[in-house]
């Protein structure tokens, strides 16, 4: 039976399920055969991250063709400007490529986001803030590279939403995975 499952992964845990000497695994979390991550979220990035154990489904979903919009709450170091969230909607020249435009706008602080085990390294005499960012491309450390790239290095990243399936909306904790359905992804 073909399955997509959604997990909200934590923080120093790595998108993989075959053992690991230094980090948690998927297999941890998710007493599952067969599954596999359909995208990728990195060990130090922390939220939604879709599962299957349908290979054709992995693939559509993990491919920028079909433009699945991936949501991200980030923490960047100092005050996020008004010119830097211009030039985010408007696409990053990169080291090897220019971003497509994303959807930036400056966020309040979560309230209702976990705390990070471990906290961020916070600095007295440096202030943080906060960001949301859309973007349809998922490439390799994308939003941090994007965030560094108009001056605003990125020290948390949590990503709430892919196509209409929100974390938040759907109360989905940290650590935790549940079943859903493609018609929970798309528009």
């Amino acid at each position: 039976m073909n399955r997509l499952i959604a997990f909200n992964k934590p923080f120093n845990v790595i998108s993989q399920f075959s053992m690991h000497e230094k980090y948690q695994t998927l297999k941890d979390f998710i007493p599952l055969p067969e599954f596999y991550p359909a995208g990728r979220l990195d060990t130090d990035s922390e939220g939604l991250l879709l599962l299957t154990n349908n290979g054709k489904l992995q693939a559509k979903i993990s491919s920028p063709k079909f433009k699945l919009p991936k949501t991200y709450w980030v923490q960047v170091e100092r005050q996020i400007t008004k010119q830097a969230i211009e030039k985010l909607s408007c696409g990053v020249q990169l080291k090897e490529f220019y971003t497509a435009p994303a959807i930036a706008k400056i966020l309040n602080e979560p309230s209702d986001l976990w705390e990070r085990v471990p906290p961020i390294r916070e600095r007295k005499t440096i202030p943080t803030s906060w960001v949301s960012i859309t973007i349809t491309e998922g490439k390799n450390r994308q939003v941090r590279r994007m965030c560094a790239a108009v001056g605003f290095p990125c020290l948390r990243l949590v990503r709430v939403q892919i196509g209409k399936y929100n974390l938040f909306t759907h109360h989905l904790s940290q650590g935790q995975w549940k079943n859903i359905t493609i018609d929970d992804l798309y528009l």
